[in-house]
């Protein structure tokens, strides 16, 4: 699965994968493929360099990279706790009710919230960069859009390539002027936040769009054969991240989670405001279903919707109260049966690719016989 782009990253297979998880990620670049680290989680600068510097130290010296949450406008002066004035009061009520129309425990006295997404404000995500740019990471993707043209501009002074997801042929152009070097083209199958075109449509419109930039297929990719259709399309690698979610290097702290996703078919996700504010998918939950209710409040705009349920996620998740309990994930969840190992995964994912190529082959030579 070598293609131009692989090989300028000096990487054996075309694979991306995304993930939360250090370990997974690194997992990812010893197989051979590409691991990308996603930042929104972190916090606090120094954990990032604590995991990065991991990363370093597993990986061999071979490439991997980060991704981060950016908005491409600069919003000065804006603080979380400005962010939480705005939330209101009526949002507050409707999450306890349905904490407690399920029986979630509180949290333990002093026990902060674990799960806050605030890596998509300007400082947080400009303290992540600071750290990001001193590490060797091969390249730097953003999910929400082009980054600033100066965080664009350090990127490239540092040698490291900058991708960023599109959901549409318009946003890739759009990218392709901000000058990124690598576009993401993600289908409506993905898991996380998605637009409304299904991958077998946008990627080759994308490839259209940007060329010669390279561009990346993602979203309802699991399998050799599909990681083959992405790149007859035209993509010069994938972007897969759902399916790490059950490798045994993720650390999910949930067998409940594990075993929802184990049992979960391609018809259990939904696309839902109920997380961050923008439609995501994830799996459909009591959680997804409440927020969904046109008799509900409704969900509000990111990112007050994502700070608004902060506490009750994290509650959720601790204590493994399984009709609420969901994550993002993607279409792909149908194949993700068991728990494996990464090396695994690529294992099962080279040979479904060799035997798609095999097949494409004979239908060609008989073809032209």
């Amino acid at each position: 699965m070598e293609t131009e782009l692989s090989k300028r990253l000096g990487v054996e297979h075309a694979i991306f994968g995304f993930t939360p998880f250090p370990a997974v990620a690194a997992a990812i670049t010893r197989a051979g493929g590409f691991g990308v680290l996603g930042a929104v989680r972190y916090t606090a600068p120094d954990d990032l360099a604590r995991d990065l510097d991991w990363m370093r130290a597993h990986t061999g010296g071979l490439p991997y990279g980060l991704d981060v949450v950016m908005p491409a406008a600069k919003v000065e002066g804006v603080t979380e706790a400005d962010v939480e004035a705005m939330i209101p009061e009526t949002h507050r009520r409707f999450v306890a009710e349905t904490l407690a129309k399920h029986g979630v425990p509180e949290l333990a006295d002093g026990e902060a919230s674990g799960w806050r997404i605030t890596g998509w404000m300007e400082q947080v995500a400009r303290a992540q960069l600071d750290v990001a740019l001193e590490h060797p990471i091969a390249l730097l993707a953003n999910a929400l859009g082009s980054p600033p043209p100066d965080i664009v501009r350090r990127a490239h002074e540092r040698g490291i390539l900058v991708a960023a997801l599109a959901g549409s042929a318009t946003h890739a152009r759009r990218h392709a002027e901000a000058g990124i070097d690598v576009v993401v083209a993600q289908g409506y199958e993905a898991g996380g936040h998605t637009g409304e075109i299904a991958s077998m449509v946008l990627t080759p419109e994308v490839v259209e769009a940007v060329s010669p930039l390279p561009v990346l297929a993602a979203g309802g990719i699991g399998s050799g054969e599909q990681i083959a259709a992405g790149l007859a399309l035209g993509a010069q690698g994938v972007w897969l991240g759902s399916l790490w979610l059950t490798t045994t290097e993720a650390d999910l702290h949930s067998p409940a989670l594990t075993a929802k996703l184990l049992a979960a078919g391609s018809g259990d996700t939904v696309r839902s405001r109920a997380l961050t504010g923008k439609p995501a998918r994830q799996l459909r939950t009591a959680w997804t279903d409440a927020w969904d209710d046109p008799d509900g409040p409704g969900t509000l705009p990111m990112p007050l919707q994502g700070l608004l349920v902060a506490e009750a996620v994290s509650r959720i998740q601790k204590y493994e109260v399984e009709p609420l309990l969901g994550t993002p994930v993607g279409q792909i969840v149908g194949r993700m049966t068991s728990e494996r190992s990464v090396r695994e995964v690529f294992d099962d994912l080279t040979r479904g690719f060799e035997r798609a190529v095999t097949r494409l082959h004979h239908i060609a030579q008989r073809s032209r016989s």
